[in-house]
């Protein structure tokens, strides 16, 4: 399947949801999940509500009556007629129940009983037959047990204490729900049992002799199953599915009582005594006798149907430099296309447009905050150097990875001496990938484009270079996709005009085919194409767009309407108009970075008097690379200010003085060069050293607030005048 077409095979559509029953068997495992109504479950909860909505369905129920007193269920019981069942009205695991009731005796002596579990008791006609399990899972039956009571059988020998010591000794039977099976208990209802049958703990049973220990056959009090899913009537099978429907369960658990259940028990009587909701998954699991079912299995194809994509779409972006801006620019992209998108960034996180966190949020924690996030259904996390290090990713495969570039920044830190260690470390996002995912990968950059065979998934190449590039035009020549720049040009009737075809637009190549998707001087954060380092953001948000199944109209419209305003791109290539001299607040802080800055300096500065610039000397950078980034500043600024407030490690005015060093070099003057901190302190002498057609470039550590002193800052109207 092409980029562009059809389902997304590696995203997840479905709601979130989840089971908490346990494969194993060895936990309490009831089926609940996020799709379970609260309303069905307390439909399942008042016995004689189920009842009532089971007869509106057409499914045999006993006849019954809710009874509040003594005398209600003595009156009770003369008009059903015996045999009856007493139970609690909302009572669950077979507590408070009493079968075989007889007389009036047996009645008064269950009421009480039943009414230590609560307000309301149900009395009701015993169906005469086996006891059965019948599990509903999304309308559908998908196992059937028989629910033996727990029993002793004679050996004319040993006595009901010791029989029932020995049947404790089975491995399987274990406390509570922490085995298959359950410790039979000699407690005060055992003793009842057997008191009304003649025998006590003492008595000894004849060879072959089967005594029941308890009126119901629940596993949680002993009981055993035996599979009988592929011996249900088909009637009884539609009878059971029809009342999960009735109830409004997407996980039923059925209590069939009939004499067989491989007849219907249309002909042969019994019916639907409860209907249950969380019901237990151990005696399918691991039945007593008969074939074990994997009913976890249907659970989870009722909650991730089998050929519809199941993972959350992840698209990681990671790089030297643009991975903030084109990380935005993707959210904006797949905002454009419907979703809810969960966003890390290195200013915040961002869930369905509302910042939810603070600060550097490009590592693993914050990607999980996403993932976690029940509204998402789209994450798109940008992935930096140092979360990388510190615990690697937060998933273990992703959609898409785009690696945009790879340049000397943050070396000598954490064992990433060389500009190859940290490709190393950022092709950790492209190995993750998965095998129906996407590789977005810059063919310009020589590191990224070596990557071409890291990982798996199909690979898509942007370029500014286009066509000109050997390993784009191979790709393209071949049916692959890639995003690229270049003009149109066409030529003849009815094609672009002559401006158009000069223009540089942003082309979709895919299956041999061109389409051009929008003018770069369409793209705001462009510039008209001056911030050529915006081109190559826009190329990659593109690519990632396309491989994200969003329509080349839908990702234009989206590249179109991103402006790189303070408030929709924080920190990057924000320009305030305000005063009267221009500032420009971006967060470059490498070689590399303030070369893309220079660049668009260089076609703004026709414009402008001077240029000035703050930046820092951040103290973990190498020597080496504070003098180049001196060097660079040095080429563009006329007045340089260098803070000196993210020392980390080195003394007062070390970095800085690296970095005028640099600047000397490139021939800037020692007076036009001053060391500053903080930052604050920094940003004012620059605005205040401003005058009208100045141009300020305020590489920023702190954006926000950097941003806000910008837009409080009040000129002196009369140092404005050109000096």
């Amino acid at each position: 399947m092409k980029p562009g077409t059809g389902a997304f095979r590696g995203c997840a559509w479905t709601t979130r949801a989840w089971c908490n029953s346990d494969t194993a068997g060895t936990s309490t495992a009831s089926g609940v999940t996020s799709r379970t109504s609260s309303l069905a479950a307390e439909n399942a909860s008042d016995k004689d509500l189920t009842k009532q909505l089971l007869e509106k369905s057409s499914v045999p129920v006993p006849r019954g009556k809710v009874v509040y007193s003594l005398e209600e269920a003595l009156e009770a019981a003369g008009d059903l007629g015996y045999p009856l069942v007493c139970k609690p009205l909302d009572g669950n695991h077979g507590r408070g129940i009493t079968l075989h009731l007889m007389d009036t005796e047996a009645v008064t002596r269950a009421f009480e009983l039943a009414k230590q579990h609560g307000s309301a008791v149900i009395l009701e006609q015993q169906f005469e037959g086996r006891d059965h399990r019948v599990l509903v899972v999304g309308g559908r039956l998908v196992a059937v047990a028989e629910r033996v009571p727990a029993h002793v059988v004679g050996d004319g020998i040993h006595t009901i204490d010791q029989l029932i010591d020995q049947v404790n000794q089975d491995p399987r039977r274990g406390e509570g729900h922490e085995k298959t099976l359950t410790r039979i208990k000699k407690d005060d209802a055992l003793l009842h049992l057997l008191e009304q049958n003649g025998l006590n703990l003492q008595s000894v049973p004849e060879q072959g002799k089967t005594v029941y220990l308890r009126d119901t056959a629940n596993i949680s009090t002993g009981g055993t199953a035996i599979d009988r899913t592929d011996e249900i009537h088909p009637e009884n099978r539609l009878i059971c599915e029809r009342a999960a429907r009735a109830v409004g369960l997407d996980i039923a658990g059925m209590d069939l009582v009939c004499p067989d259940v491989t007849q219907s028990i249309l002909e042969t009587g019994g019916g639907i005594i409860e209907v249950n909701a969380g019901p237990g998954f151990r005696m399918h699991l691991h039945p007593s006798q008969g074939k074990a079912r994997n009913v976890a299995k249907h659970v989870l194809d009722m909650l991730f149907p089998p050929g519809r994509p199941n993972q959350l779409p992840i698209v990681a972006i990671t790089g030297t430099n643009g991975k903030s801006t084109t990380t935005r620019m993707v959210g904006h992209i797949m905002r454009l296309a419907g979703h809810c998108v969960g966003l890390t960034t290195s200013n915040g996180i961002y869930i369905g447009g509302h910042r939810i966190d603070r600060g550097d949020t490009t590592g693993p924690r914050s990607a999980r905050t996403v993932l976690m996030d029940p509204e998402v259904d789209f994450a798109v996390l940008e992935t930096a150097r140092g979360g990388l290090l510190r615990e690697g990713l937060a998933f273990e495969n992703c959609t898409v990875g785009a690696l945009l570039n790879i340049a000397e920044d943050h070396l000598g830190i954490g064992d990433v001496n060389t500009i190859e260690d940290l490709a190393r470390v950022k092709g950790t996002v492209i190995e993750a990938v998965r095998k129906d995912g996407y590789r977005v990968l810059n063919a310009d950059d020589p590191l990224t484009a070596q990557m071409q065979n890291t990982g798996e998934g199909t690979l898509i190449w942007f370029s500014r270079q286009g066509l000109a590039n050997p390993l784009v035009a191979k790709h393209v020549q071949e049916g692959g996709t890639a995003l690229v720049y270049g003009q149109l040009l066409e030529v003849g009737p009815g094609t672009a005009s002559q401006a158009q075809q000069q223009q540089g637009w942003v082309l979709l190549y895919q299956d041999g085919e061109r389409t051009p998707l929008i003018a770069v001087q369409d793209i705001p954060a462009t510039m008209g194409g001056l911030a050529e380092f915006n081109i190559e953001n826009s190329l990659a948000a593109a690519a990632i767009g396309i491989a994200c199944q969003v329509s080349p109209e839908t990702v234009a419209a989206a590249l179109r309407s991103f402006h790189p305003s303070f408030e929709e791109n924080p920190g990057r290539m924000n320009f305030f108009y305000e005063h009267p001299f221009t500032v420009l607040m971006d967060y470059a802080h490498n070689p590399a970075g303030l070369t893309h800055i220079g660049r668009l300096v260089e076609g703004l500065r026709e414009k402008h008097r001077r240029v000035i610039g703050v930046l820092s000397g951040t103290g973990d950078r190498r020597d080496e690379d504070l003098v180049e980034l001196g060097r660079i500043a040095g080429s563009i600024f006329n007045e340089l200010i260098v803070k000196d407030d993210e020392r980390r490690g080195r003394e007062v005015g070390e970095g800085p003085q690296l970095v005028a060093k640099g600047a000397r070099e490139a021939g800037l003057g020692k007076k036009h060069i001053q060391s500053i901190q903080p930052e604050s302190a920094a940003v004012t002498a620059a605005l205040e050293m401003a005058r009208t057609g100045d141009l300020v470039v305020i590489l920023a550590s702190n954006v926000e607030d950097v941003w806000a002193q910008i837009r409080s800052f009040k000129p002196d109207r009369a140092l404005l005048q050109i000096d």
